[in-house]
């Protein structure tokens, strides 16, 4: 296995760079291997992949069908921020405050036209 240039040895192959695919390619990618009427084979070697790559995309596929069909139809929550989310906090806290103080007046109130009776 000596080479006759000792350089040649030494090169390393130049590094394949690396294929992203888009989510509609792997889709079609899926859609293709799903076909029986085609070896799986063939389609691998056409598009380059592994069939390890096959197996992730149909994962992927799988995962987000799920993701998607376990979704509740209507609007979807909008999510605050956590300073709009403080905001609220702190005002529901001054709300339930004053509403705390009004209950105690109202009680005081009762108490003075009533002569002490909390009957009414």
């Amino acid at each position: 296995m000596s080479s006759s240039n000792p350089s040649e040895a030494t090169k390393k192959s130049p590094e394949k760079k690396r294929r992203y695919l888009s989510a509609e390619k792997k889709f079609q990618i899926y859609l293709e291997a799903q076909d029986s009427t085609k070896p799986v084979g063939e389609l691998l070697r056409r598009e380059g992949l592994f069939s390890t790559d096959l197996a992730r995309i149909r994962q992927q596929v799988r995962e987000g069908a799920l993701e998607r069909l376990g979704t509740k139809p209507g609007r979807k929550q909008a999510l605050v921020s956590s300073e709009a989310y403080a905001a609220l906090k702190h005002e529901l806290q001054e709300k339930e405050r004053t509403l705390a103080d009004l209950s105690v007046e109202l009680a005081i109130m009762r108490k003075k036209t009533s002569g002490g009776s909390w009957d009414r």
